[in-house]
């Protein structure tokens, strides 16, 4: 096995020339997505892969794997699962909602002053949107940077990150806009913007670029008649802010219990802040 220290350095230990900030499972090396293979918590490099498939040739003479084993496989090996689940789930709702005549959007839609009934709210707002250049736009950017995103975090870390920015969204509106009805995963999509700034900047990469894209699209909320929750954006702003600062601190395979704690730390905060916001604007 390798020193999970060895895992300190930011570029793939097969391709020198690639950064990444996905570490093997199993034995901490660095891998890009490249030599990434998709394991049942996290991937795992090509030398585990190798060690794992050996058992396993000699492991299957005894019993063949069932049909629910092998429909696992497959899902493992599609890159970037957790984006085209998103983005698939973000897209049924929609034309559900459409040909109910909005039915799902009343459940599902965020509301401030539902919050202590019906709390799911907060996150299932992330999968309602109104017209169809609302939903494009998003599940646009959400598979641009989605899948960027996903192979350089993981995919668990990639969905910690989605729905802590897209709760922390729904709390600034709690806050800023109470009352209001609210739909979209733009909250959460702005997250992923400040999130990638984060983590390129602590590569050493030049995203100068990417907070110009930030600061216009966060301008066009407050343009007047856009009809746009620029409250949600700049929750998840911030939270991603602070997400990719925990990813880019917590990096080394030691610090994976911390890097769990903290994030589950801000996603406690952020609904708990949904209820404060709750009690001093409505209740």
């Amino acid at each position: 096995m390798t020193d999970p220290t060895a895992a300190s350095s930011n570029t793939c230990y097969r391709h020198p020339d690639r950064q990444s900030f996905v570490l093997c499972q199993r034995c901490g090396r660095t891998i890009c997505p490249e030599c990434q293979t998709p394991a049942a918590v996290g991937v795992h490099c090509p030398e585990c892969v190798r060690e794992q498939r050996a058992r396993f040739t000699e492991n299957r003479r005894a019993s063949g794997p069932s049909s629910l084993t092998v429909a696992r496989r497959r899902f493992a090996m599609l890159d970037q699962k957790a984006t085209v689940v998103l983005i698939a789930v973000s897209v049924i709702v929609w034309l559900l909602d459409r040909l109910s005549g909005g039915f799902l959007s009343q459940w599902l839609a965020y509301n401030s002053a539902l919050l202590p009934t019906q709390p799911w709210r907060i996150v299932t707002v992330l999968f309602v949107h109104s017209g169809v250049f609302h939903i494009l736009f998003n599940m646009w950017a959400l598979f641009i940077f989605g899948r960027m995103l996903e192979n350089m975090l993981g995919t668990w870390r990639f969905l910690a990150l989605y729905f802590i920015a897209g709760i922390s969204g729904s709390m600034l509106v709690t806050f800023l806009a109470p009352g209001t009805w609210v739909v979209g995963a733009s909250g959460a999509i702005f997250g992923l913007f400040a999130a990638f700034f984060v983590l390129q900047r602590s590569l050493g990469n030049n995203a100068v670029q990417l907070l110009v894209i930030i600061g216009l699209n966060l301008v066009i909320g407050f343009l007047p008649g856009t009809n746009i929750s620029w409250q949600a954006h700049v929750g998840g702003i911030l939270a991603g802010f602070v997400t990719g600062f925990v990813f880019a601190r917590t990096r080394n395979i030691r610090q994976r219990g911390l890097q769990t704690g903290l994030l589950v730390l801000e996603a406690v905060v952020a609904i708990a802040l949904c209820f404060v916001g709750y009690a001093v604007t409505v209740g």
